[in-house]
């Protein structure tokens, strides 16, 4: 398969290896929740590759349905390439602007997506979906890195939206009404589930018995002279009218399909023969609840998504966001009422919205994590998602009047999990999130934090192993506690597993730790590579 080539891709293709755990720490005041935890619906402030990493103990595996709307790269939009990859040429590009005199903003762009996307693609479900908004500016060279990142057979479309009812005019006289969003699975079991049929269209005005239908054309698009099985009249056994083709269509269907049809009385009549043709019954109980789409365009309405948030917060935040109406429609039409919604560029927090407002709308449990790394995290994105979850009181839509109701845990991203923290105790990590850098790093394995029972040290269960990690956050007592005969025996009855356990150090010799069933690891500690399975 062509690869796509730029300035610095041999430098960031496995960029997203190097960057190093972060802790993720959960902020009481800043959330909207009984029970701040991990495993509510997050809104994340910190960079978005830091964050990645971080949830990756987490949510490895987990994500149903990612949505981004990275920087479109038009050169207007004042972002910088941040990423500290070792290198003179990248360290030039730190917190430079990138405008569009930049000769090498393409470059720079290509470098910051890469290992985004790479990340993201270890969050998703087998049969998870991605989709990516992109305008002209960069469509053709995101789908090329989509290509090599996901795999070309996972391409699953490229939807076109219309973005605005006005005109854009621009030197070649082609005004840009639209925008792109490029779906990809995860693995070749992706599905996108498609758009929900319209059922109150389905009616029973005959009192059929086979329930509510409607009615599809039976004319074609062949002449009589291209198609000339197709030319035939069309009798109503009831009233003998005759209906006759349109010499320049015809009909669907030839004489031998028709006589079917007739049979299965499976054709509607009109009362009268001058006011339309014969048409194919459809009935509901044959059809599916979702149907396959491809465009965003003359049925949505055109919303503001500035409008919008300007109505929520009651003054003017943000230029451009997505309107609530596309939102809705991308988390719809990809994921089930179950699923995890993660947006890895948060902005206005749009795509949390649009899950709260289908749970609310439908029932769902859809969760949703948001990663938003400016300042405006606390102060627009989460505080938009409080305002809509308690209820907007000059909202037009009652359900937004009201409140749609739901939760969310704010987090910051915190330290780096260096080896060095634990050898100086710099900067020492939470229990929790140590305990999901070892179980993961160890297990390959997805980390859940409501299993720790930390009395006893116990972590986790993986495929082959009961995890236990001794230690806290405070220098002292990583100087003095170590794994001994006593705390081996008085660990919780095995499950037939081997114990994998993490520990400042230990006092006992290997009979002793065989004789337990014990694999040691030190902490600080290289990664437990003996017990990681190979991953694609």
């Amino acid at each position: 398969m062509p690869s796509l080539n730029f300035k610095g891709k041999a430098l960031v293709q496995n960029y997203h290896l190097l960057v190093p755990y972060h802790e993720l720490k959960p902020v009481k005041a800043k959330s909207l929740s009984d029970k701040v935890s991990l495993h509510d619906n997050l809104v994340i402030h910190g960079d978005n590759l830091k964050a990645l990493k971080a949830l990756l103990p987490y949510y490895h595996g987990k994500v149903k349905c990612i949505y981004i709307d990275p920087p479109y790269n038009t050169g207007n939009e004042n972002w910088a390439y941040n990423d500290n990859v070792s290198s003179p040429m990248i360290q030039e590009w730190l917190g430079k602007v990138v405008d569009r005199e930049d000769l090498t903003r393409h470059d720079k762009w290509l470098c910051m997506m890469m290992p985004r996307l790479k990340l993201l693609r270890e969050c998703l479900t087998d049969d998870g979906l991605i989709a990516v908004s992109a305008d002209d500016n960069e469509a053709h060279r995101l789908r090329a890195l989509l290509d090599e990142v996901f795999g070309e057979e996972c391409f699953l479309g490229q939807v076109v939206w219309k973005t605005r009812n006005t005109d854009n005019r621009l030197k070649s006289n082609i005004s840009e009404d639209h925008e792109y969003v490029l779906i990809y699975g995860r693995s070749d079991r992706a599905v996108a589930r498609g758009r929900k049929i319209d059922r109150s269209d389905f009616q029973n005005p005959d009192d059929d018995a086979r329930g509510p239908y409607v009615t599809d054309p039976l004319t074609g698009k062949a002449t009589a002279k291209n198609r000339p099985n197709l030319h035939y009249d069309m009798v109503n056994p009831k009233t003998g009218d005759v209906y006759k083709p349109d010499p320049s269509r015809g009909w669907i269907t030839d004489e031998a399909g028709y006589k079917e049809l007739l049979r299965d009385k499976r054709i509607w009549w009109p009362e009268n023969p001058l006011t339309g043709n014969p048409r194919k019954k459809r009935f509901l109980s044959e059809t599916r609840e979702r149907m396959p789409f491809s465009t965003f365009w003359s049925d949505l309405k055109g919303q503001s998504g500035a409008d919008e948030v300007d109505g929520i917060m009651g003054r003017r935040v943000f230029a451009f966001p997505k309107a609530l109406e596309f939102m809705t429609r991308v988390v719809d039409y990809l994921c089930e009422e179950d699923a995890i919604v993660l947006d890895a560029f948060g902005g206005t927090g749009t795509t949390a919205h649009a899950a709260l407002a289908l749970n609310k709308a439908d029932g769902g449990r859809r969760r949703f994590i948001l990663i938003e790394g400016e300042d405006f995290a606390d102060g627009l994105t989460a505080e938009r998602l409080r305002r809509v979850i308690n209820g907007v009181s000059k909202a037009k839509d009652d359900a937004l009047r009201k409140g749609l109701g739901g939760s969310f845990s704010f987090v910051e991203v915190g330290n780096a999990m260096q080896l060095e923290s634990l050898l100086k105790g710099n900067k020492l990590p939470s229990y929790e999130d140590l305990a999901g850098y070892v179980f993961y790093t160890a297990t390959g394995e997805d980390f859940d934090a409501r299993a720790i029972k930390r009395k006893t040290g116990f972590i986790g269960e993986s495929a082959k192993y009961d995890v236990y990690l001794f230690y806290e956050p405070d220098l002292e007592y990583l100087k003095t506690t170590a794994l001994t005969l006593d705390l081996a025996r008085g660990l919780p009855k095995a499950s037939g597993k081997r114990r994998l356990v993490f520990a400042p150090t230990k006092y006992l010799d290997s009979i002793h730790l065989e004789e337990n069933r014990i694999d040691f690891c030190q902490l600080p500690f290289e990664i437990y590579k003996a017990a990681k399975p190979k991953r694609e």
